[in-house]
């Protein structure tokens, strides 16, 4: 699809009423950019794939109806690209499948219990659901699928109502039943039927509520807000995957603060991310802002200003297919290095940005780097509320957090780890650090190094002109340091001198915890003095073992 800004549909005769395009050819419906033009009403260049129409060709030649609906349809109106087409049919799926399996390059019915067939054609995926009407018993978490007979019984039973707007097929005419086109127009989001109603048949529609207005910056209809406050406990019946991943996907929107506004003010938070409405009891320790929660909404966005668009790799990549090695880092100009040795060119990201957008992980980490405060806070005889280990404490419960959401291990882990190192570099500024320290630095951050500059930089909140440009030249300066001390030494894989086979080696023995206390021994000997020719580490290597219990055993 090609859509650019919306225009404002006539209320009156539907978009397309009347335009049969069903009897002419495919061919003469295609413009340049290869969509079909849609007809008056729809937003001006708004097109869609060739596939829709003759998927929809196929099932009026099959007797059967067929609409685009939902999201594609919604999108056409916001000027986005829908990547996947979703249909609608009164046809069972085993009709479905008969009608368009030959035509599509493939196809899969993982989803047929729901109703749902999915193929793939041109490049484009395409699911078609038989009309139906879903609703949960009051104590379960599975729905219960009944098949419709009609397309205004399935619009009806739809979330919202810039969702439940379908495209007839293949005659092109919009049905809007429920005014999704003013919706949209307005910045508004209601359901089609009472909210009441929608949020009983899936509790998970007042999840979607709080992601859209993060996703499109819509808001939310007070009739929505009232069900979902009256209704929040209800939500518990939900799985927590399904839970999980609509919180994702509100993270990663445009707007997250409304959509995590809406979550804490309607208690929908209480009952999926209890920490993040426990931030507004607190005072942060600087007194800088209204409470914990602003200052972690505020640490939020700014992390987000710490991304670059995905599409700048892209085509960084396209324009230098010679380049190997992947990932991003420091510039690396076509050439050789002072070993004489060729370099590498590596993408680098826009200043001041370090990771493609969204990044859930440096997100959800800059959300919830301060969850351990309400645990630590104290009161000092001197007036002053301090929180001490609250990186710590807070790292812990970010783990609990995510294995109850059901997050995968890499997730739940970069996130603590930026949690538990947010408050590191504080007091850099003052005192500085040597060599040692700065390698520490970046070996505990390992992989999640560049998320951990941006939320270092975005947890910087505060009124104080001069303090945030004194801190922000400090970090300057520390990843300066980095890099000098990188050039020289490798700095982001840093390992000890000798290797685990010549531990064993030098001290005639076998594998087993020894060879890891000496592995280990000797990456802090490596991190605190540098590299070392493999002479001086075997003599450091042998005078600790000089000092194990497990060498005075051997000589007895």
């Amino acid at each position: 699809m090609n859509p650019t800004a919306p225009s404002s549909p006539s209320s009156g005769t539907p978009a397309g009423a009347g335009v049969q395009p069903s009897g002419t050819d495919l061919a003469d419906l295609v413009d340049q950019t290869g969509l079909v033009d849609l007809p008056v009403g729809f937003p001006t260049g708004a097109g869609l794939p060739p596939v829709v129409l003759e998927l929809g060709r196929m099932f009026e030649a099959a007797g059967h109806e067929l609409s685009l609906v939902g999201g594609p349809v919604r999108d056409l109106f916001l000027g986005r690209v829908s990547p996947d087409l979703d249909f609608t049919t009164d046809a069972d799926p085993d009709t479905t499948l008969r009608i368009a399996r030959k035509w599509a390059d493939a196809h899969w019915d993982i989803g047929r219990k729901f109703g749902t067939i999915g193929f793939s054609k041109g490049g484009w995926q395409l699911e078609v659901t038989t009309y139906r009407a879903e609703q949960y018993d009051r104590d379960s978490r599975k729905p219960q699928v009944a098949f419709g007979d009609s397309l205004d019984e399935d619009l009806l039973r739809r979330d919202f109502t810039v969702n439940a707007m379908a495209i007839r097929l293949p005659s092109l005419e919009l049905v809007d039943l429920f005014g999704g086109v003013k919706d949209l127009a307005a910045g508004r989001l209601r359901t089609p039927g009472t909210p009441e109603d929608s949020f009983s048949d899936d509790p998970l529609r007042m999840m979607r509520a709080a992601r859209f207005a993060s996703q499109l910056g819509i808001g939310v209809d007070s009739s929505v807000v009232e069900a979902m406050t009256a209704m929040a406990e209800r939500i518990t019946i939900i799985s927590a995957e399904r839970v999980r991943d609509e919180l994702v996907k509100l993270v990663n929107g445009s707007h997250p603060r409304a959509g995590l506004n809406l979550l804490v003010d309607t208690g929908l938070a209480e009952h999926v991310l209890p920490e993040l409405p426990a931030l507004k009891l607190e005072t942060d320790e600087h007194h800088r802002h209204k409470d914990v929660y602003e200052h972690s909404l505020t640490v939020l966005e700014q992390a987000m200003g710490h991304e670059y668009l995905a599409e700048f790799e892209e085509q960084w990549a396209a324009e230098h297919p010679e380049a190997s090695g992947g990932g991003t880092g420091e510039a690396g100009e076509a050439g050789e290095d002072s070993d004489g040795e060729a370099k590498t060119e590596r993408f680098v990201p826009p200043s001041g940005t370090y990771v493609p957008a969204p990044d859930f992980v440096l997100r959800f980490a800059a959300l919830m780097h301060d969850v351990g405060k309400p645990a630590t806070r104290r009161f000092e005889p001197n007036g002053a509320v301090t929180f001490r280990h609250h990186d710590v404490v807070g790292a812990k419960l970010v783990k609990q957090r995510m294995r109850a959401l059901k997050f995968d291990n890499d997730t739940i882990k970069a996130v603590a780890r930026l949690v538990e190192l947010h408050m590191r570099f504080y007091g850099y500024g003052d005192a500085g650090w040597t060599d040692s320290a700065v390698r520490r630095y970046v070996n505990d951050a390992g992989p999640v190094l560049p998320r951990l500059h941006a939320l270092t930089r975005s947890d910087v909140t505060t009124r104080n002109r001069r303090k945030a440009e004194r801190l922000a030249f400090a970090y300057d300066d520390l990843e300066r340091r980095m890099v000098e001390i990188a050039e020289k030494e490798e700095l982001q894989a840093v390992r000890p001198d000798l290797d685990g086979s010549q531990v064993m080696q030098i001290l005639g023995i076998k594998p087993g915890p020894v060879v890891g206390r000496a592995y280990k021994h000797l990456l802090e000997y490596r991190l605190d003095e540098g590299p070392h020719d493999v002479q001086t580490a075997t003599a450091e290597l042998l005078r600790w073992w000089a000092e194990q219990p497990e060498a005075q055993g051997a000589e007895d």
